[in-house]
């Protein structure tokens, strides 16, 4: 290769399997002898390819039978996509004439601290929140480094192009445009003052350095550059050095050349400015071709196409040459794309390629998993799962673990999604939302927590604090949970000494800064980021202890946390606490965590980043869905598209255009599987645009033999049972006569006779309904409370009559540990219908309250009945008025008379016959106070369900009575002393509660019973 003309620069065509090919042609190019690999210099783009050729050349020398090798030197280039930084080859120690980089966190810090100037500066308002800033400042960030890969520097965005392309923008991109400059004008003050460049300017100045040396002192030892195919123009220049080095050679992925020269040049321009001033790319350039990206490389390194050469070694499973010709024609420019018309049958044919469309991701993941499986069975075959959805690799590797098959997903999982991260991001939601029970209770239950205390214990406790937690929120911080903590210590043993272990955790957290004089607290103190994560961090290993920081995520977690520690402190804005887990989860998302080694070795899932190089025998292509394989292109908030033409910088769909070279890449496998999903989580999803180009060129005729079912349809099988007509029919419990023997409170008669399975679930079942945490406050919660401020009131108001309502309503929300914005809502609605009873009760002498939720029972046919009277009056004449309060609306007196709302009738029964304490009398009047909303739009009215004085409708007042007790003994009749079975949902009209629902299985057998009303089928 001494004396050959121009550079060495080969491509390796998609069908021939990169990895593979590159051995088989570098075993025989550089192994002379048995050191002569070892002499050889491979760069390689990334770490993931490093371990991918690794892998190739193990294959190759176990598929010769040799029995030992010493491979090449393989180092790479760094992937700033990955997050990788450049290996040592390139990045020696003695680099000492180049600057040391910035660390990101401290840049993403500072950038967020300058942010804040520039504005001011600029006189921009409003200003966003600190949370705000830092998510603008990552934006900068990634926006500067694409400049400086690219080389531009920061005078180059007042240009004459780029004038030109802002006068044709809207208003607010110049403004963009002035504050990005600004930003990026203090940083490189700030640099010049540390002493330090941007990690993107020194791979630049590495990269210089690297090809500067190499051009003036050629190694003695072949250095190949392979599978790198990144265009920034200092890569290019030094890629360019190591074509032209004696023994040197650069080897590109799928370089297309059988592409005709014509439609070459359709690509575009590519960053050649080929005219006077004009810009290197132009608007209609081709940058979604998979070939753009590297004709742009090609044209910086001023390779000509024709100057690459094939590379004419093939890999271990390679597909069939006709396979490239197919992809070729399929990724074709539009203009180009009308050859299709005169593509004979043969050049459309892409065998082995099959396309499966499922109905929903669930399915797809399901089917995929099958298709693994299945290949599986095959002897040595290889299977990848390359798609850039996490959430379908996650769901494919889920369904794989069904047959105990691991497969590592090496894109890995975003920090926050990990075990570790997630405590940490959810004991920031505690800290911010003052201890709130849903982000309080998911800590204290997270399978990290309490494993130094003992797991069985520890979560005995937290469920414990759960049931005591459910319903409306409480008062914020930790103060008012330790009241509810000392009322479960009083039946529960052990949690007091529990609680003391989580509240000295957690206490630091809530630290206020003392407002001086007058003991007050104030609002939550601002610290900066690193001062949050101390904290955090600190609680998270008193609760959690060494296990948090086990295992991947525990380590990545432990890096993510020294990071900020170190940076946070230095640089960034004051965070207030809720302006925390935001900040954290988005900066978690930044950092993946990829599972160790160790899982299938024929089975492996990539993201598209890294399924590059990599080589299956199968490989299935996972949502191929517009907006997942393309991504959707996110625009430039900073500066605007035409700015970044006009600056020489490709545009957003750029990355379009990669990721379909990924495609066309894994489509060179020997067999391909490309799988859609007809819906994902929003809804109805559009087509992958390469999907479709694949469909229309196979065309109606070979479509349908290139169509994957047989693995939709176990899918769709393998979960689902055989149809069965439905079976299950209405319940009708029928308990023995012992479990019968119950209490009948007076509130349960309702549910008795309207709905006798809900009365079996909740008093024979002793089965109870959960509020959940956090809840709105539920009728029965409005009800306590306001029964308890009545109560309170009446008995207050008995020593003295001129006693105030409202401050009584205060001190019992008080008590009842009420969230204050709960409070604030509901308290004055409160007040309001409570006010309208105090002035009821003042304004009516001739009437007295003689109890007030007093307690009562008699026994009628040897059953115990038992309630509370809200309150109970003594008329002039000596009779009784019973009185029930409701928040809400009272039931009417049809309801009464079906007997699905007797609870006044019980109620004056028991006053009749002597079993409330100190009341005597016979009760004639019977009322509902409702503090709900009355017709003239205050609160408050008294409603009746019997038929006095100008009421036309209701029970005549003489028959009340007895058809409660009717009702009574006919419910004990049939159901406690009786045989009766205890129906579900027997009377239709009842308005019962949904709690036994689901218990009952009412969706299955309701809509029979509604068309079949005798239940006999018929």
């Amino acid at each position: 290769m001494a004396d050959r003309p121009g550079p060495a620069v080969f491509s390796i065509a998609a069908h021939r399997g990169f990895a593979d090919a590159l051995v088989a042609g570098l075993v025989p190019r550089y192994g002379e002898d048995d050191l002569g690999l070892a002499r050889l210099t491979l760069l390689l783009p990334s770490t993931r390819a490093v371990r991918t050729v690794t892998e190739a050349f193990i294959r190759h020398f176990g598929a010769e039978e040799r029995g030992g090798m010493l491979m090449p030197r393989m180092a790479a280039v760094g992937d700033l996509d990955l997050d990788e930084a450049i290996g040592p080859l390139l990045d020696p120690l003695g680099a000492n004439a180049i600057p040391p980089a910035v660390e990101p966190t401290r840049r993403w810090l500072t950038l967020a601290e300058l942010l804040d100037r520039a504005m001011d500066a600029l006189g921009r308002n409003p200003r966003p929140s600190p949370a705000g800033r830092l998510r603008l400042a990552r934006e900068i960030g990634q926006t500067m480094d694409r400049l400086l890969v690219e080389g531009i520097a920061p005078d180059d965005l007042w240009g004459e192009p780029v004038m030109q392309a802002l006068a044709e923008v809207a208003a607010h991109w110049s403004e963009n445009t002035k504050l990005f400059y600004a930003v990026q004008a203090m940083w490189r003050a700030e640099l010049e003052d540390l002493g330090m460049v941007d990690a993107a300017t020194r791979r630049n100045m590495l990269f210089a350095r690297a090809a500067r040396q190499w051009r003036d002192a050629p190694p003695a030892t072949p250095v190949v550059a392979a599978g790198v195919t990144s265009a920034a123009p200092e890569l290019a220049r030094m890629l360019r050095v190591i074509s032209e080095l004696p023994r040197g050679a650069v080897i590109l992925p799928d370089l297309d050349l059988t592409l005709a020269d014509e439609v070459w040049d359709e690509l575009g321009r590519a960053g050649h400015a080929d005219e006077a001033g004009a810009s290197p790319f132009a608007r209609d350039d081709a940058v979604t071709h998979p070939q753009y990206h590297l004709k742009l490389l090609l044209n910086r390194m001023g390779v000509a196409r024709g100057e690459v050469r094939p590379w004419h070694r093939r890999g271990m499973g390679a597909a069939e040459p006709e396979r490239s010709h197919a992809i070729s024609s399929l990724f074709m420019p539009p203009q180009a794309s009308t050859r299709w018309v005169d593509l004979p049958a043969e050049k459309r044919r892409m065998a082995g390629v099959r396309i499966m469309e499922s109905a929903n991701p669930e399915e797809e993941a399901q089917a995929i998993a099958l298709l693994v499986r299945r290949a599986l069975e095959g002897a040595e075959r290889r299977i990848a799962v390359v798609t850039p959805d996490r959430g379908l690799a996650a769901r494919v590797a889920a369904h794989l673990r069904r047959w105990n098959i691991e497969a590592d997903d090496s894109a890995g999982r975003p920090l926050s999604q990990t075990a570790a991260g997630r405590f940490l991001l959810l004991l920031a939601e505690v800290m911010a939302d003052d201890a709130a029970p849903v982000p309080l209770i998911a800590m204290l239950e997270h399978p990290l927590a309490g494993e130094p205390f003992g797991r069985a214990a520890w979560l005995d406790h937290a469920r414990q604090l759960e049931l005591e937690l459910r319903g409306p929120r409480p008062a914020p911080a930790l103060a008012a949970l330790r009241e509810r903590i000392g009322r479960l210590a009083r039946r529960t043993a052990g949690i007091g000494d529990w609680w003391q272990v989580v509240e000295a955790a957690l206490a630091p957290l809530f630290v206020r800064d003392v407002a001086a004089g007058d003991g007050a607290e104030s609002e939550a103190p601002a610290r900066p980021l690193g001062g949050h994560v101390d904290l955090l961090a600190r609680a998270a290993e008193a609760i959690c202890g060494d296990p948090l920081w086990a295992g991947a995520d525990g380590r990545a977690l432990s890096a993510f946390v020294d990071d900020l520690r170190l940076h946070g402190s230095e640089a960034g804005p004051a965070l207030a606490p809720g302006d925390l887990p935001a900040v954290l989860r988005e900066a978690m998302d930044q950092v993946a965590v990829r599972p160790p080694y160790g899982g299938h070795p024929r089975v492996a899932i990539y993201g598209l980043l890294e399924s590059r190089m990599a080589r299956a025998d199968l490989v299935i292509c996972g949502g191929l869905n517009e907006g997942v394989w393309p991504p959707r292109p996110a625009p430039n908030p900073l500066l605007a598209p035409p700015v970044m033409r006009a600056l020489g910088v490709p545009g957003a769909d750029f990355r379009i255009g990669l990721s379909a070279h990924d495609l066309a890449a894994a489509l060179g496998a020997p067999e391909v599987v490309l799988s859609r999903a007809a819906r994902d989580e929003g809804g109805p999803a559009i087509p992958s645009r390469f999907l479709l180009r694949v469909k229309a060129l196979l065309g109606d005729r070979l479509l349908e033999s290139h169509r994957e079912s047989a693995a939709v349809d176990l899918a769709r099988a393998i979960d689902d049972t055989p149809s069965q007509p439905p079976v299950y029919p209405r319940p009708e419990p029928r308990p023995d006569a012992s479990q019968r023997q119950v209490d009948i409170a007076v509130t349960a008669l309702d549910r008795l006779l309207g709905d006798p399975y809900q009365f079996y679930a909740r008093e024979i079942l002793a089965l109870r309904s959960l509020d959940p945490l956090d809840a709105d406050p539920s009728a029965a919660w409005q009800g306590t409370a306001a029964h308890a401020i009545l109560e309170r009131w009446h008995r207050a108001r008995a020593d003295d009559p001129r006693v105030r309502l409202a401050p009584i309503a205060d001190d019992v929300l008080e008590e009842m540990n009420m969230h204050p914005l709960m409070r604030g809502l509901w308290r004055p609605r409160l007040l309001a219908a409570l006010e309208w009873v105090e002035r009821a009760i003042g304004e009516d002498g001739a009437r007295q309250a003689i109890a007030i939720e007093r307690k009562g029972e008699m026994t009628v046919e040897g059953v115990r009945i038992h309630g509370r009277a809200d309150r109970i009056d003594r008329l002039a004449d000596g009779t009784l008025a019973i009185v029930d309060y409701k928040t809400g609306k009272p039931p009417g007196w049809k309801m009464v008379e079906q007997g699905f709302a007797l609870q006044l009738g019980l109620i004056g029964m028991m006053a009749r016959a002597g079993g409330i304490a100190d009341v005597e009398g016979e009760p004639v009047a019977f009322e509902y106070w409702s503090l709900a909303k009355n017709r003239a739009g205050g609160f408050g009215y008294v409603e009746t369900p019997l038929r006095v004085g100008s009421k036309r409708t209701g029970i005549e007042p003489d028959r009340f009575l007895p058809l409660t007790e009717a009702k009574l003994r006919e419910a004990i009749g049939d159901y406690i002393r009786g045989d009766a079975p205890f129906t579900a949902r027997k009377n239709p009209d009842y308005p019962g509660y949904a709690d036994y629902d689901q218990l009952m299985r009412l969706d299955e057998w309701q809509a029979r019973v509604d068309d079949d009303p005798a239940g006999d089928g018929r």
